[in-house]
């Protein structure tokens, strides 16, 4: 993993070595809506007016830091084109950390040496914007004001402001990591970047291989990753960033209380997934995290299960991990429940060795601390249990601009680490997986569970599931 330090690798490490209607309850007061943390948000009185991420402050202080770790050379980050298809652009993760700049055809370039920073931008394109809307490019006087930049160039000036800062032999700093948008991640997308370079009738490049070999061939330099820096300032959170996951967490948590209540036997999981598309785009999210699991009866057993078709059935468990994105940070949510909102023996048993591991891996989740320790008072707990034979996977891994984000998992955790805790347990046997998953910030005294607001404890649920839901107004589906 050319000397990344994923936490994911560590995830899929762990796995592999683990063996292979009732009647109405009184409804429950919703609680009152909380107010929005003061961010960018979709819907603001902005009216869509071009925003730097999370301010221009936030961003030059990631690039600042960024070059503290790196000390010499070049720095060149190069944002995406504009999309292929009829869909709203989304940048690249590295790109708008160090920028905040959502918008498509822009090089970030940085002298380490002179502490220059350099933008470059397309040119003006009247018509384009007629259609599409406001776009970043070099001729916008508000930019420099906006994004604290204050060099400012056409994209066409690239080549020759590179040829004039890279002699041969200078050492040049790109990401490696592959490109990531909007519900993408580094480890779906290494995999699928591999695959296509060693297809015999495909065998491209990925775009980070490419540039690499670019620079070396056209300006005879020393390209070097420099993703283990960028993956130790995303492995510890800002306060900017913390209140991005915690708006997150609090909109994923609204989305599954009404996939709760509107779970019923009969119903599709495709319609709980519907139901919650819908609260994170009212509550402003910018999409989804990841694409929905949503899996019933012995669906709840696949990990990754994404085809959402099946229509549930009393007496079975559905499992569902989804979660939004909010200012390009991702939490990560999973609960299961009855669809008939009533625990059967099994599932109880289940359920509650799984609740109790989870509680004991927040208990053990505090500065100091390192993500072994977390996951073994899971695995501990579960091993108490006597259902380790039914445990298919590690218990955590980082969340932050991705859903499996990058960041060393064998440092200390720190205040600002973001991590989930998530243990499952899968009995293929009986149809009944069951996994329970929160986000939580590491603090001084220990951590804060950022994904509180959808309830945990087997009572809360199921009253949740007597009340009613968005579902139960609309027309039964045949």
């Amino acid at each position: 993993m050319n000397q990344r330090f994923f936490v994911f690798a560590a995830f899929l490490a762990l796995s592999s070595s683990l063996h292979a209607q009732e009647p109405a309850k009184p409804r429950p007061q919703r609680p009152a809506k909380q107010s929005a943390p003061p961010l960018p948000a979709i819907g603001d009185e902005g009216g869509g007016a071009p925003e730097c991420g999370l301010g221009k402050e936030f961003h030059a202080g990631r690039r600042s830091e960024l070059a503290k770790l790196l000390k010499t050379g070049v720095v060149i980050v190069r944002g995406l084109p504009d999309t292929r298809d009829y869909v709203q652009f989304r940048q690249d993760k590295v790109f708008w950390y160090l920028t905040g700049i959502e918008s498509p055809n822009a090089t970030l370039v940085m002298d380490l040496d002179t502490h220059k920073e350099m933008l470059f931008l397309p040119k003006k394109r009247e018509g384009n914007e007629s259609w599409e809307g406001e776009k970043w490019d070099s001729e916008d006087e508000w930019i420099a004001s906006l994004s604290g930049f204050t060099d400012i160039r056409g994209k066409d000036d690239l080549l020759g402001v590179l040829k004039t800062l890279m002699p041969e032999g200078r050492t040049v700093w790109i990401s490696e990591e592959p490109f990531i948008g909007l519900s993408g991640c580094y480890d779906r997308a290494e995999g699928y970047d591999a695959r296509i370079s060693h297809d015999p009738l495909d065998g491209r490049a990925s775009r980070e291989d490419k540039l690499a070999e670019n620079l070396k061939a056209k300006f005879k330099v020393e390209v070097k990753d420099m993703q283990h820096s960028l993956a130790e300032l995303r492995r510890v959170k800002t306060p900017e960033e913390i209140v991005a996951l915690e708006r997150a967490g609090k909109i994923g948590a609204m989305a599954m209380v009404e996939a709760m209540r509107s779970s019923a036997p009969g119903r599709g999981e495709w319609e709980l997934a519907a139901v919650m598309d819908f609260v994170h785009k009212r509550e402003g999210a910018a999409g989804p995290g990841y694409d929905a699991i949503a899996g019933s009866g012995r669906n709840s057993c696949v990990m990754h299960y994404n085809t959402n078709r099946r229509r549930m059935q009393a007496g079975e468990v559905i499992l569902i991990d989804y979660a939004p994105e909010f200012s390009h940070e991702v939490v990560d949510i999973t609960r299961t429940w009855p669809v008939n909102g009533k625990f059967t023996e099994r599932q109880a048993q289940i359920y509650d060795a799984v609740l109790a591991a989870q509680q004991a891996g927040i208990e053990a989740a505090k500065p100091g601390a390192t993500m072994a320790d977390v996951e073994a008072a899971c695995g501990k707990s579960i091993k108490a249990s006597g259902m380790e034979s039914m445990r298919r996977h590690g218990a955590c891994h980082w969340v932050g601009l991705e859903v499996h984000d990058v960041g060393n998992p064998a440092l200390p955790l720190v205040p600002g680490c973001a991590f989930t805790i998530e243990p499952g347990l899968y009995d293929e046997a009986s149809g009944i997986g069951v996994r329970i998953e929160d986000v939580v910030v590491i603090t001084a005294e220990g951590c804060k569970v950022i994904t509180a607001g959808v309830p945990r404890e087997r009572a809360a649920i199921e009253a949740l599931i007597s009340d009613k839901g968005m579902l139960d107004d609309l027309p039964a589906k045949n």
